[in-house]
């Protein structure tokens, strides 16, 4: 495998990626198919081996061009407890609070937003009591309230960055 340019500075700039790369980035998020030999499949797709498909993502992986790859499971739907919640927290204890919620295993991203609430996350759980059970944690380690904010109804977008 060739080596790869070093990684972009921003999101806004692509022009360090190689036309495979770019194909590899736009392809798989798509989804992966349920098949036997998916990274194959998607190879053959892409008109790549396999194996080249696994070196680029690895190295993607590695330089932090890709932070995260993997599947997104839906743990309402798997019995699990799913929700949004935010916190009002003041500017001198962001970071400190931050580094505390992001402790539990159970939050799934953490956003700073320009908000009266400025601190918003996803809580995924095992079971649909472990949201409280959680929050009650947080709101103990921490000593700021959460707001739970389960949702009411869900709506899938489909979203995909062309690169």
């Amino acid at each position: 495998m060739a080596e790869r340019p070093p990684s972009p500075q921003s999101s806004d700039d692509i022009s360090d990626f190689t036309n495979t790369e770019r194909a590899i980035i736009n392809r798989l998020q798509l989804g992966l198919p349920l098949t036997e030999t998916p990274y194959r499949d998607v190879a053959e797709d892409l008109g790549i081996d396999e194996q080249d498909l696994l070196d680029h993502l690895q190295a993607m992986l590695a330089d932090g061009t890709l932070t995260r790859f993997g599947p997104m499971f839906h743990a309402g739907e798997m019995g699990g407890g799913l929700t949004l919640a935010a916190m009002r927290i003041p500017e001198a204890d962001f970071e400190r609070v931050t580094e505390q919620v992001n402790s539990f295993e159970e939050v799934a991203h953490n956003y700073r937003r320009e908000h009266e609430l400025n601190m918003w996350f996803v809580l995924a759980t095992e079971t649909p009591g472990g949201i409280a059970e959680t929050i009650e944690r947080i709101e103990t380690l921490t000593g700021y309230p959460v707001y739970n904010m389960p949702k009411e109804q869900e709506f899938h977008v489909h979203l995909h960055f062309e690169v």
